[in-house]
């Protein structure tokens, strides 16, 4: 399990969507500096501004109500200082303490999927018995039985059940 959870995206990501509802400036390729209140920020980076002030290379400022940036437009962001103590970086402590074990009850999956997956880890184990006694132990011992041959070597129903050669016994 990564830092940051089973969401793939990376700590610079999970920071900025922290930042939400707070004040930000925003650097552009144009060099325009746009400050204002983080309404929204998506993974690629894409920020929706509310309040924006708006100064381009020469100076002037304008307002606008609402500003949208594209990721790939952007230069920097200059977040607040509160950020210092989100929590994602307590997460980031207890990662580099504990090896990458996650906080006790964190990262255990739930639900269906989650009952799928460790029964399956628990076969690959050898530790699960299932229905019919484990792996291969169906009703009649587990082998063979089908179409095109008994157990081991046994002749079988297919049409080269007898055969000599590459399909019967040798």
């Amino acid at each position: 399990m990564s830092v940051v959870g089973n969401n793939r995206v990376g700590i610079p990501i999970v920071v900025l969507h922290d930042a939400e509802g707070a004040v930000v400036e925003v650097e552009t390729k144009t060099g325009e500096l746009i400050r204002g209140l983080l309404f929204e920020a998506e993974d690629q980076m894409n920020l929706y501004i509310k309040n924006a002030v708006i100064r381009d290379t020469n100076g002037v400022k304008r307002k606008i109500n609402q500003v949208y940036v594209r990721g790939t437009e952007i230069v920097f962001i200059i977040l607040p200082d509160m950020l210092k103590h989100a929590p994602m970086f307590n997460r980031i402590k207890h990662w580099r303490k504990h090896g990458g074990a996650p906080p006790e009850g964190v990262g255990q999956a739930v639900g269906q999927a989650a009952a799928i997956l460790r029964k399956a880890n628990e076969r690959r184990r050898g530790g699960f018995a299932g229905r019919f006694g484990g792996r291969g132990g169906g009703r009649d011992g587990g082998r063979g039985g089908g179409r095109g041959g008994g157990h081991r070597g046994g002749p079988g129903r297919g049409p080269f059940a007898g055969a000599p050669g590459q399909y019967g016994p040798r």
